[in-house]
């Protein structure tokens, strides 16, 4: 039986895939672990819930909350709100669990349930497994005055808009800075531009009327283009695209050239360095990384390390070894001093930030790494697991990058759902990375189709 959890919670199609039914007994699977983890000194414990603006977020808020409340968990609905804002509030206020309900960059039909434990920190594999193994078990249910309460909390959005803006400091006016803000229709339409503007800044606000149903829909960091041009319409300093729980966030320049989360990392990592704020001069990405972002660490003195593809183990590395910031190429960008997750807004208020202290505009902040032309293809229907023990595949590998040098190199990566191999390659050339990338895929295929 597949595993329930996937690599950032439980997604699907609402009310398909993820019903009310299912909803309800997760919450009260994760009161249960999550309720016992922990002493509470006879009182119950607090959960609180967030969500995006997804209109089935709504039912299955009531769904959360019922099977919450049910297994003897006081509750605070918290409202909209993006997934970091939420991490946050479960640290800010003292609570012993978090439900957020987004399916972050997903369409609007999924979604997705995601439990945050003490802290605002996300679950490890084993409190997930443990909480999907106690759905469906008899329990005492609580009676009387034994269950939760269910309160909302109306000051949430504004203590986690004063946490954003209280990171820049002191000097962190983004006065004469003016910026156009893609929210996606989702959880930073409740945020961003408050942010922003509570610090000087001209603001443009794009796709910030969400209805329920326009969340992600060509807009936001997965759909660039309506930034880019309204950044140039408008004469914009800088455009900042957020994804629907605003976890993500991209960028583009003035004249609507894209930023990516290389090149934000870059900005960040030289920026924390020159304060001595880089814990041992390191930045953590992934494999998927492009070349040109480690060369141009590596040029300034800073090291990467690399984990594999997705946050939730940027995160471990840097939970693991005290590391300050990590992030990936989609725009999950983690600054460890203010966040536990990643968090869009306040990666786009730091890179703001950054060119008011420079005085320099984002693409001169970016120019400090080449993106390496880099292509991507999916193998699909192979044996993953053959594929990475294949002499044949291994040598070809081998013999690509010696041919490719310090110019490019070679990524084989299984998908962790699918059976498919992501062949990634970089080269010198857009040309020479799509020939090696087709000569390695038609190697993969030929050697281990299913």
């Amino acid at each position: 039986m597949a595993r329930l959890f996937g690599t950032d919670g439980v997604r699907g199609l609402a009310n398909k895939d993820l019903t009310a039914e299912l909803a309800l007994n997760l919450s009260v699977g994760a009161a249960h672990v999550l309720g016992e983890a922990g002493a509470f000194d006879g009182r119950r414990p607090l959960a609180l819930v967030g969500r995006d603006t997804r209109v089935s977020g709504e039912f299955l808020e009531a769904a959360v909350v019922a099977g919450l409340a049910s297994a003897g968990v006081d509750v605070v609905r918290v409202g909209v709100v993006p997934t970091p804002g939420l991490a946050f509030l479960v640290n800010d206020r003292n609570a012993d669990l978090g439900v957020m309900l987004s399916a972050s960059h997903n369409p609007m039909p999924d979604n997705g349930i995601k439990f945050f434990s003490r802290g605002g920190v996300k679950l490890d594999d084993f409190l997930e497994d443990a909480i999907e193994a106690r759905m469906g078990e008899e329990w005492d249910r609580p009676t009387g005055a034994g269950v939760g309460r269910v309160t909302d909390d109306l000051g949430a959005v504004e203590s986690y808009i004063a946490h954003l803006v209280g990171s820049l400091g002191a000097e962190g006016s983004l006065h004469d800075l003016k910026v156009v803000l893609d929210c996606a229709n989702g959880a930073s339409s409740a945020t961003a531009v408050a942010a922003f503007e509570t610090q000087g800044a001209e603001v443009v606000a794009i796709h910030n009327t969400p209805d329920g149903e326009n969340i992600n829909e060509n807009c936001g960091s997965t759909h660039m283009g309506d930034l880019q041009k309204k950044v140039v319409e408008v004469g914009a300093d800088l455009g900042l695209a957020f994804d629907g729980d605003a976890d993500r966030c991209l960028a583009c320049d003035a004249d609507g050239n894209l930023v990516d989360g290389d090149q934000i990392l870059a900005i960040l990592a030289l920026s924390l360095k020159e304060e001595r704020k880089l814990h041992s001069d390191t930045v953590v990405a992934t494999i998927m990384s492009n070349l040109g972002f480690i060369n141009a660490m590596k040029a300034n003195g800073i090291r990467v390390d690399a984990t594999k593809v997705g946050d939730r183990y940027v995160l471990e590395s840097m939970n693991a070894n005290g590391f300050a910031l990590g992030g990936e190429q989609s725009g999950h960008v983690i600054m460890s001093e203010f966040a536990t997750t990643g968090d869009g807004v306040l990666t786009g208020l730091h890179l703001a930030a950054r060119m008011v202290q420079t005085k320099k505009s984002i693409a001169e902040l970016g120019s400090v790494m080449t993106r390496l032309p880099q292509v991507l293809i999916n193998v699909r229907d192979v044996d993953k697991l053959r594929a990475g023990i294949d002499p044949q595949i291994q040598s070809a590998v081998s013999a690509a990058n010696q041919d490719l040098g310090d110019q490019g190199r070679v990524v084989l990566r299984p998908s962790g759902t699918e059976p498919v191999v992501r062949v990634m390659v970089e080269a010198a050339t857009q040309e020479h990375a799509q020939q090696v990338a087709e000569e390695l895929a038609g190697i993969v295929k030929e050697r281990v189709s299913l």
